[in-house]
């Protein structure tokens, strides 16, 4: 998030959950369990894996490939279920089912293996696709436009990374908080930072309280801005592990 608020954010996330202050709403709606084969017949679901206990990502699927990542079961500010897309599968070795997922970790757009029953497999319709060069947010549901709104992005020096990343997890923040009322943590990172004020340079969508800049501009230090209504309506949607697409 923004350069020195993220720390902040984090602390005041950990301080809400202490006194239940804020509350977190859990995944709603539009995540459905036992999603059907990914056959490429549900045009517009995208396929989800609900983590059921912490994973070892690997680079192929055989539990001799080498690590990619290690993925706790459990978010770390919302403690909440890791969800993680699904891109693809193969059958590894003795006839088990693996699963290609993204992963929320440097470099962009890392990718590795899982067996299937590492987790729930769950679909959602929803995706967020980020137009850079128009400064706009267009929200899909099942492949339909269900609504557009303009964002603040990142500003030249530090860009708003372009590729396919995913929400990694939703939080309520305390009215008038800064970023606030709600941010979504994404899988992207800045291609340029490596902290934001003490947390690991990651980018999310998140509200516009307390800041000046006008919606339409570059202006942040990677982070997606969205009007408070824009955000509350995006939030109240989206579940963990819905694709985030940056464009040109």
């Amino acid at each position: 998030m923004d350069t020195d608020r993220y720390k902040r954010w984090m602390i005041w996330r950990l301080f809400a959950i202490w006194v239940a202050a804020a509350a977190v709403v859990g995944a709603s709606g539009s995540l459905s369990s036992a999603a059907p084969s990914m056959s490429g017949t549900d045009v517009g679901l995208n396929h989800l894996l609900v983590l059921r206990h912490a994973v070892i990502v690997r680079s192929a699927p055989s539990p001799v490939a080498t690590a990619v990542a290690r993925i706790a079961m459990w978010t770390p500010l919302t403690r909440s279920r890791t969800v993680l897309p699904i891109i693809g599968e193969a059958t590894g070795p003795a006839g088990a089912k693996w699963l290609r997922v993204g992963v929320p970790a440097r470099p962009n757009g890392t990718t590795g293996w899982v067996r299937a029953a590492a987790g729930i497999e769950a679909e959602t319709p929803w995706t967020i696709v980020i137009r850079r060069a128009d400064r706009r947010a267009v929200v899909l549901r099942a492949g339909r436009v269900e609504a557009r709104f303009p964002v603040v992005l990142g500003k030249r020096s530090t860009p708003t990374p372009l590729g396919r990343f995913f929400v990694t997890e939703k939080l309520s923040i305390a009215p008038g908080v800064t970023e606030g009322p709600w941010a979504l943590a994404t899988s992207a990172y800045s291609d340029v930072l490596q902290q934001f004020g003490g947390g690991p340079g990651q980018i999310a969508l998140h509200g516009t309280v307390g800041f000046a800049d006008p919606l339409g501009t570059f202006a942040s230090h990677g982070c997606i801005r969205l009007s408070v209504a824009a955000i509350t309506w995006i939030a109240h949607r989206v579940v963990d592990g819905t694709p985030v697409i940056v464009e040109r």
